[in-house]
């Protein structure tokens, strides 16, 4: 089951919003392409709220610690982060966004 977390009018190309599904925090963020992702906002390294950091290209960054997380993935690509964040499904339906289970 999906839920909706905001218009797709309320994102802005790579700025990631933070949004609470279930308890959950999760970064929503639209990257330059315009396609949205869902990650968990919690970094892996630290209790550091991912969608306060940076948006470049395909990742997101962690404003403390610097560590890149790929959006399609939840990967981290730099240290000091070596654990994944999760990743959400993401439907956009009538223009607004809904975030479904996670996929990885």
């Amino acid at each position: 089951m999906s839920t909706k977390v905001c218009a797709l009018s309320d994102l802005s190309v790579s700025t990631a919003k933070k949004v609470v599904v279930d308890g959950t925090p999760i970064a929503v963020v639209m990257d330059s392409a315009g396609d949205v992702h869902a990650l968990g906002d919690t970094c892996t390294h630290g209790d550091i709220s991912l969608s306060e950091g940076f948006v470049e290209d395909d990742t997101l960054e962690c404003w403390a610690h610097g560590s890149k997380f790929e959006l399609a993935t939840g990967k981290p690509l730099t240290l000091p982060a070596y654990e994944p964040v999760p990743v959400f499904a993401v439907e956009i339906i009538d223009g607004d966004v809904y975030i479904g289970e996670k996929i990885s």
